[in-house]
């Protein structure tokens, strides 16, 4: 699923959606840090693919000609950055450069954005496969946190898991749902898969408006067990 969505001001909003009360799911989450952290001491930089596609699908968000007459480059916030996949591509280096990107560890949730970044200051943020590893009830502290340093007219990019993914149905046949859309994979990491209207309205509720969304469908062929897989 790719959404692009802009701050606006705040109006009157429709209530919330609440997802039901999962015992497993606040453990899982106290633990995220542990589980993600053995997953990146497994994969290093391995497992996650460079993600050249975003310039091609968003590169008008990252493009200075348009908003930058002064000469200014534009301010990307990448949260949840893991090995550089996303990040390295958009900058056009493999290698990590302190003039250029400025990395630091944060929870989102719980940490204020605004300590490592000046409120109101970035233009674009991009939230790449990020989102669904946290409760949805937690999210919406991440749209607020966000909001504090994106400017009044900037931007956040979304590309996530779509309900209906395959391994969504894998890990409902496991029986392994721990909240409302909301599952934990055999390495203790989780996710959660978003339909249109729930993040929509997740991002309405946070005070901002829906530019685009769409839902991206590739389809894999397993010809060795005669599996086709909906991604």
């Amino acid at each position: 699923s790719i959404t692009t969505v802009q701050r606006r001001h705040r109006h009157s909003l429709p209530a919330a959606i609440q997802p039901q009360n999962y015992p497993l799911e606040e453990h899982y989450q106290s633990k995220a840090k542990k589980y993600w952290d053995g997953f990146y001491k497994r994969h290093k930089n391995k497992f996650f693919k460079d993600r050249h596609y975003l310039e091609k699908d968003w590169g008008n968000y990252f493009s200075d000609d348009s908003c930058c007459p002064n000469g200014n480059p534009k301010v990307v916030l990448e949260v949840g950055c893991g090995a550089g996949n996303t990040i390295f591509p958009l900058v056009s280096h493999s290698e990590f450069r302190e003039e250029r990107v400025n990395a630091f560890v944060c929870n989102v949730v719980n940490d204020d954005l605004s300590r490592n970044v000046n409120p109101s200051s970035v233009d674009v943020v991009t939230l790449i496969f990020m989102l669904s590893a946290v409760s949805p009830k937690k999210m919406p502290l991440i749209l607020q946190n966000i909001k504090a340093v994106l400017k009044p007219d900037g931007y956040i990019l979304v590309c996530d898991y779509a309900i209906g993914d395959f391994a969504q149905v894998k890990l409902l046949d496991r029986n392994q749902m721990i909240g409302d859309s909301f599952y934990v994979r055999g390495d203790g990491t989780c996710s959660f898969y978003f339909s249109e209207d729930f993040l929509s309205t997740l991002f309405l509720e946070a005070g901002f408006s829906t530019v685009d969304i769409n839902i991206h469908l590739k389809q894999i062929k397993n010809r060795s067990q005669d599996i086709t897989m909906n991604r």
